[in-house]
């Protein structure tokens, strides 16, 4: 094959594949069991409140707080909780003067962070590449 050819079968290809990169996110399914812009004005209610500095998701963020990843779906606590604690606050917690919609948007949230699962860093270790890995369990 000539350099040209070569050049322009590659570009062909580059080209494809960028596209295809940029067109998959809305190839993909979207979630029922939520409302993602509701949930996506949630995030930046936990953004605008600093939720992040005492409380974690994933075991990430703050450490006065508990980590509030897989609150809604815990049996003992769920959405009347949290509705409740953010608004009456606790002693270590302020109470959140939010709007119903603010409140909603942040439930909504929470159950879009508790539906895409678990995480515990604590079974997983950084190597010497950098490379996250789960440790074994034995």
């Amino acid at each position: 094959m000539r350099p040209r050819t070569i050049f322009i079968l590659l570009s062909a290809i580059f080209i494809g594949y960028s596209f295809s990169i940029y067109i998959q996110p809305y190839s993909a399914k979207e979630d029922k069991r939520f409302n993602k812009k509701m949930s996506s004005e949630g995030h930046l209610v936990w953004q605008s409140y600093n939720c992040q500095t005492c409380h974690q998701l994933y075991n990430l963020g703050g450490y006065l707080g508990p980590d509030l990843t897989n609150i809604i779906s815990n049996p003992d606590k769920g959405e009347k909780t949290v509705r409740a604690l953010v608004k009456s606050g606790t002693k270590q917690m302020p109470a959140f003067n939010l709007t119903e919609h603010e409140m909603n948007a942040l439930i909504e949230f929470l159950k879009s962070t508790d539906a895409s699962g678990k995480a515990d860093l604590r079974n997983f270790s950084i190597d010497n590449f950098g490379m996250i890995r789960k440790n074994e369990t034995k």
